[in-house]
């Protein structure tokens, strides 16, 4: 099944989040290699493909896991949580209809 990770990112982490993000990319990157990977993507913090120094809001990743448990310890083992870019997140079962 798919599910659907959102992290929301915690004020004044964009240094952090750069400085981690290729670490996060080579597991998004595993993801998608196994077949897994649905869509990935930052979601930035202005009205803006390029928001600069404003940052991002946070990101979703839809992938597919075994189970609710399986999704949730991918996400809690990723860069973005574990170095405090993150400051919630959330996980919730997806059922792809379109396209």
């Amino acid at each position: 099944m798919f599910y659907a990770m959102i992290g929301e990112d915690a004020p004044s982490t964009l240094e952090r989040r750069m400085a981690v993000r290729p670490e996060h990319l080579a597991r998004l990157q595993a993801l998608k290699d196994e077949g897994r990977l649905l869509i990935a993507g930052p979601m930035p913090a202005i009205d803006s493909p390029d928001p600069g120094p404003a940052g991002f809001a946070g990101s979703l990743v839809v992938a597919e896991f075994d189970s609710l448990a399986s999704a949730e310890k991918w996400l809690a083992e990723d860069a973005y949580v574990r170095e405090g870019v993150f400051a919630r997140t959330s996980v919730r079962p997806f059922k792809k209809v379109l396209p």
